[in-house]
């Protein structure tokens, strides 16, 4: 089962996205008052942010975490995949590709684009997300700390 998240869930998701900025899936770990911020946000509103609680009979599986986007270049809105993080006990259950589908047919049906970002090491999502269609952009990312 994928639903937003609640008030309730609060403390499992960070507890969750805790997991997940120290596993190789990403390049480093993020403050905790980031993740609560953006907690904090998505109950506060979804005009930037989303978080999806994924579940799997009834016990808390993992999440996901999105944000929106306006690109002239895709002619539309872009949900950017900001985070997927499935716990390794309820990984190989097709929860990632129950999330991409469950995304793409119900929640975010009218965005132009879905955009994310992988680790390069992160073979495994990569070889899921080629499988569903996204493809390799040959841009360079770049950031500014403000």
């Amino acid at each position: 089962m994928i639903r937003r998240l609640t008030g309730e869930d609060r403390e499992l998701y960070i507890e969750m996205a805790q997991e997940f900025y120290h596993s190789d899936a990403v390049l480093h770990p993020v403050p905790e008052s980031y993740i609560e911020a953006t907690a904090d946000e998505a109950l506060r509103s979804d005009a930037y942010t989303k978080i999806y609680m994924i579940e799997w009979e009834g016990e808390p599986a993992g999440y996901a975490v999105t944000a929106r986007s306006f690109s002239q270049e895709a002619g539309g809105y872009v949900i950017w995949l900001e985070e997927l993080y499935i716990r390794e006990a309820f990984r190989s259950k097709g929860l990632g590709r129950e999330f991409f589908t469950w995304i793409e047919e119900t929640e975010e049906r009218g965005a132009a684009r879905l955009r994310l970002e992988v680790e390069a090491g992160n073979t495994r999502a990569i070889s899921l997300y080629e499988r569903l269609g996204y493809k390799v952009l040959d841009y360079v990312q770049m950031i500014k700390e403000l």
